[in-house]
């Protein structure tokens, strides 16, 4: 397993304390899962965690517990400081190895669209794909070469070729990337004459407004 961490065990806290662990570089944390008989709640170094935040954030981690041993588990929820985005707590799910799991991977877009090239617009609607597979088969990424969209067309979760012991679980019509037509600046004479339109629809409806309350 390539991902690993040491983690510190802990006791239930105060808020007070918990604060001066963060000013210390410290994240509480807790493990739970239906092979525990209790969740056990641990404290990670905010350095590695980030780390692993950034790079890996889906990816199965070997997480080394003092007297509990080392424990594959997947992170399920990341509590973080709505102002200074500081992490405040993690929550981590022990696996087994030996049954399917289902998590989000991230979509990698390869190459350049034939649409881009001639002045259109690449939206993306879709940066991460449901899957379903044993945690050792979670790719760290899934590819998808976008070099022949042209203008005005898409490409849906069906057109995503996945590993082998992959099952996408996401809808296979969702449109996961477009490419838009450029929006057509108007000309200063068009512009005008359009803020023309504008107002004078504004004065009809005024007058109907004031039509109909006199009568």
């Amino acid at each position: 397993m390539s991902n690993s961490m040491i983690a510190e065990t802990r006791t239930a806290l105060t808020n007070g304390e918990l604060r001066s662990l963060r000013q210390r570089g410290k994240v509480p944390a807790v493990v739970y899962g239906k092979q525990l008989s209790q969740s056990t709640s641990v404290l990670l170094e905010e350095k590695e965690l980030l780390a692993l935040l950034r790079s890996h954030p889906k990816a199965v981690l070997e997480l080394n517990i003092p007297s509990h041993g080392k424990k594959p588990v997947m992170i399920t929820d990341v509590q973080r400081d709505p102002v200074s985005r500081q992490v405040l707590h993690v929550d981590f799910h022990q696996i087994n190895m030996n049954e399917e799991v289902k998590t989000q991977v991230r979509i990698d877009f390869l190459g350049e669209a034939n649409g881009v090239k001639e002045g259109g617009i690449l939206q993306v609607m879709l940066h991460e794909l449901e899957v379903q597979c044993l945690p050792g088969s979670i790719p760290d990424s899934i590819e998808l070469n976008v070099a022949d969209l042209e203008m005005g067309s898409n490409l849906l979760v069906s057109d995503i070729v996945v590993p082998s012991g992959v099952e996408v679980k996401s809808d296979p019509e969702q449109v996961v990337v477009t490419v838009l037509a450029p929006q057509k600046e108007l000309s200063e004479e068009e512009a005008e004459e359009s803020a023309a339109e504008t107002f004078a629809h504004e004065i009809r409806s005024e007058d109907a407004k004031e039509v109909g309350s006199s009568s």
